[in-house]
């Protein structure tokens, strides 16, 4: 298989690309165009906030003014106190408020809602004092969509919610999941981590917000392993990033006696958009990368060559194998003849 991908790329007309890895090969392929996914998982930095929540248009305010003062024009009868329950914020941000009308109260925490509305109510009732509560509304909750114990939305009762907190609270991630991948969808954009970075690595605990989606999916991205190696099958990614000698590895290595170490190859496919005609990226559709792994150089290129999602990870046979074969299917023949002699 070797010899024929070598006259392939000697003539005139080549059907598909032949390239041999060497490390001197590999900062110039690593600026080839990734195949299969956009190259790297994209995350949002770690942070803190205020303990208090913000209050978000669709919250709900619950107000108590408390005015002990005779002939109040917040109270009447013998009542010290008015109820205005469950106002709902307005998309504008605002809550009716007797005598002082719409006041602007999204962006703010409870309290200072509380005071600003005690501070405006002074020029008529200097002894007013409020009673302010919060509960969150549909725009002050999150979305658990998928690969957790419990979906659901859940309000934010704080604005120091990181997203372990949020998938904990859901009941975590399901077991069942294979390679898990949390992905956060924010404002029309999604980022990604892997579910073990996120648990190992305390600076990608971000804080959640408001109307934030958060899916727990299987990582997808796979390759293919064929030839003479210790499996030939369908192999999911187990980290972000793998390697062409990791691959190998994953996969049971070279299978003894079958498999040829000068003969490895890694079978890729570009899009049209992908080619080039200046030598610095693939020049043709399909591109076989070769790889002699019986030599120090070619070794460290493999270690250092990574693996794209819907690759074909290719182990040739071993010549001697294949001259062992033809020879055994001869001798069969040659047995079969004599007995029929």
């Amino acid at each position: 298989m070797v010899s024929e991908i070598v006259k392939e790329q000697d003539k005139e007309t080549p059907t598909f690309q032949v390239v041999e890895v060497t490390r001197a090969q590999l900062d110039a392929l690593s600026e080839w165009p990734m195949t299969g996914w956009h190259g790297s998982y994209r995350w949002l930095p770690a942070g803190r906030g205020p303990v208090s929540p913000i209050i978000r248009a669709g919250d709900k305010i619950d107000l108590i003014i408390w005015d002990s003062q005779e002939n109040s024009l917040l109270t009447n009868g013998g009542s010290k106190a008015v109820n205005m329950p469950e106002m709902t914020v307005s998309s504008s941000g605002t809550i009716f408020v007797p005598y002082l009308g719409d006041v602007v109260i999204s962006g703010k925490t409870p309290d200072a809602a509380r005071k600003q509305i005690q501070t405006e109510f002074s020029p008529i009732a200097p002894d007013a004092q409020v009673q302010l509560a919060h509960n969150s509304g549909r725009g002050n909750s999150i979305d658990l969509v998928s690969g957790v114990s419990a979906p659901g939305s859940y309000p934010l009762e704080g604005r120091n919610i990181t997203i372990l907190s949020a998938i904990a609270q859901a009941g975590g991630v399901s077991g069942a999941l294979r390679n898990p991948l949390v992905r956060l969808i924010r404002g029309g954009k999604t980022y990604e981590i892997r579910a073990e970075t996120l648990f190992e690595n305390a600076t990608k605990n971000v804080l959640v917000r408001g109307d934030d989606k958060i899916l727990v999916e299987e990582d997808k991205r796979y390759f293919t392993a064929l030839g003479a190696t210790g499996s030939e099958e369908l192999v999911y990614f187990t980290k972000e990033q793998i390697t062409a000698l990791e691959a190998m590895s994953i996969i049971g290595g070279l299978a003894d006696n079958r498999a040829n170490p000068r003969g490895v190859l890694v079978l890729r496919e570009y899009s049209n958009k992908q080619l080039r005609s200046d030598g610095r990226g693939p020049s043709m559709h399909q591109v076989v990368f070769t790889f002699d792994l019986t030599s120090a150089d070619g070794l460290f290129a493999a270690r250092n060559f990574q693996i794209h999602p819907k690759d074909t990870v290719l182990a040739t046979e071993s010549p001697v194998n294949a001259a062992r074969t033809i020879m055994g299917l001869l001798g069969t023949a040659v047995g079969l003849s004599n007995q029929l002699d």
